[in-house]
């Protein structure tokens, strides 16, 4: 089992120790012919983000660690000015990460809810398929994309 503190950050563990324990047969992938968002799908998925967010972290600590490796001062200003476009964009990705890891979090807890699954719109079950390739989905594919157009024709005015 991972090893997270009350935040939810992984302890000292490594990488390598930081294997979700679960409780689901090897190999197992929901199906179509079971119940929707059964015990079974539920644990996959939690299993799924957790992991996530245990290797999102683990990148998270990398970055930081490079970052303050690479806080040196260099005297020549191209050199300068290529670790600061560096710097500017391990931030920007850090950011991005911070960001997915909290919406993570906001699936585990519509687990915790029994939410999960299920379009924040519509109400309606979202694809297994979906599901498995973006676990932190909120909304079916068709709700997503009437959102888009939506974002897109307001963003236009």
């Amino acid at each position: 089992m991972a090893n997270f503190d009350q935040s939810g950050t992984p302890g000292t563990q490594k990488r390598a120790e930081m294997k979700v324990e679960t409780f689901l047969p090897d190999g197992y992938r929901p199906a179509e012919d079971e119940p929707f968002m059964n015990d079974k799908q539920l644990e996959y998925f939690r299993c799924k983000l957790l992991e996530w967010k245990a290797e999102l972290l683990e990148l998270s600590a990398e970055t930081l660690e490079g970052l303050a490796e690479s806080a040196r001062n260099v005297p020549d200003i191209a050199d300068r000015a290529s670790e600061e476009t560096d710097r500017a964009l391990e931030l920007r990705t850090r950011d991005r990460q911070r960001k997915l890891v909290s919406k993570i979090d906001a699936a585990l807890r519509r687990i915790e809810n029994g939410e999960f699954g299920y379009c924040e719109k519509t109400g309606e079950p979202i694809s297994l398929k979906r599901l498995d390739a973006r676990p932190i989905a909120t909304m079916t594919l068709e709700a997503q994309e009437k959102h888009e157009r939506r974002e897109r024709v307001h963003r236009n005015d």
